[in-house]
């Protein structure tokens, strides 16, 4: 299940961080789940652990269908003009996700849109062949992530054998 970012602080946080892969037009950042969550208790002045004592334990939530995937896009209007485009980059960002996020890691993830697609090429602001080229970037970028996401998960997985 996907969740959508719609907190500045989430956008804010991710921008913040490198990009960890670039393709021509859009830039990826992520971080991890737990990451996030620890700075958003320690920005508030909480710590993890409650001082009073363990916490009391709760029954399992009867709908637990939390998103493992957190995502948000950033069309800006420097590189995207006309609102027709934003919204066809949006859809296709949205789309990408929707077909790979069996292999991308949890957590929270954003693309941005670093550079627009020319107007000599794609005259139409939501031409076909400039969703094909938007949906085919963007594919080639999340293939490269999970691939990378698995060989992480691959080497890892020897070490916590071994100890």
């Amino acid at each position: 299940m996907l969740g959508r970012l719609v907190h500045k602080a989430d956008f804010e946080r991710l921008l913040a961080s490198r990009s960890r892969s670039r393709s021509a037009h859009f830039a990826l950042h992520h971080v991890p789940s737990g990451v996030i969550a620890a700075e958003n208790l320690a920005s508030r002045g909480q710590s993890p652990e409650l001082s009073t004592g363990p916490a009391p334990v709760c029954p399992q939530p009867v709908d637990d269908s939390s998103p493992s995937l957190w995502i948000g896009c950033v069309v800006p209007k420097r590189h995207a003009k006309r609102s027709v485009t934003r919204s066809l980059l949006k859809r296709q960002i949205r789309g990408a996700f929707a077909r790979h996020a069996q292999a991308l890691p949890a957590g929270h993830w954003l693309v941005r849109l670093r550079e627009g697609f020319p107007v000599a090429r794609y005259v139409s602001a939501a031409s076909p062949a400039l969703a094909q080229a938007a949906r085919d970037e963007l594919d080639a970028l999340l293939n490269r992530m999970a691939q990378a996401g698995q060989a992480n998960a691959t080497a890892a997985a020897p070490a916590v054998a071994a100890s």
